[in-house]
């Protein structure tokens, strides 16, 4: 059955309810005047419910390599530069978004463990590159590994369709968020 043809208010009997139901519906019986909008609510409701399940599996798959998910970001914003693996540090700033001060203190915790070095720059007498180090890349190839596979187990309940058509819908949704 095709919810864009159906009654938002009535849910399809197809789908099994979930927690956003409930709230949806508090939201349709208290003002339901909103009735409309609580379709959107329910979505973007449940991506942040997703996106945050979904951080605290990477958080778990990420632990057996001693790094968090922002230790990841930075080793694995190094690793997608392609070799050398190594970026300035207000190059890796600004991809991650982070203040310098908080890059600061990711870079120390990640050169204290062996997993990256700051060097001079060659090129600007006041610039610093960040490199990836050998166990920096062992450590973030196998944890972008578990990552992946965990993101790929729970993206598998869809199929390859679903999964694929998900995708085209979430790419127009985000360019309408971000435009």
């Amino acid at each position: 059955m095709d919810r864009t043809t159906t009654d938002p208010a009535q849910p399809d009997p197809a789908d099994p309810a979930d927690p956003v139901d409930a709230i949806a519906a508090q939201w349709r019986r208290e003002r339901p005047d909103l009735t409309p909008q609580t379709e959107a609510m329910a979505a973007f409701g449940r991506i942040y419910r997703i996106a945050r399940a979904m951080g605290e599996r990477a958080e778990q798959a990420y632990a057996p390599y001693g790094i968090g998910r922002g230790e990841f970001d930075v080793l694995a914003t190094l690793r997608r530069a392609g070799d050398p693996y190594t970026l300035s540090p207000r190059e890796l700033t600004a991809t991650l978004m982070l203040t310098t001060g908080g890059m600061t203190g990711r870079l120390d915790k990640l050169e204290r463990a062996g997993l990256l070095t700051r060097s001079p720059d060659p090129n600007d007498r006041r610039g610093l590159k960040v490199t990836l180090t050998p166990a920096g890349l062992d450590t973030v190839d196998g944890a972008a590994a578990a990552g992946m596979t965990v993101q790929q187990h729970v993206m598998a309940s869809l199929g390859e369709r679903d999964a694929e058509q998900l995708n085209r819908l979430l790419r127009t949704l985000m360019a309408a968020a971000e435009g």
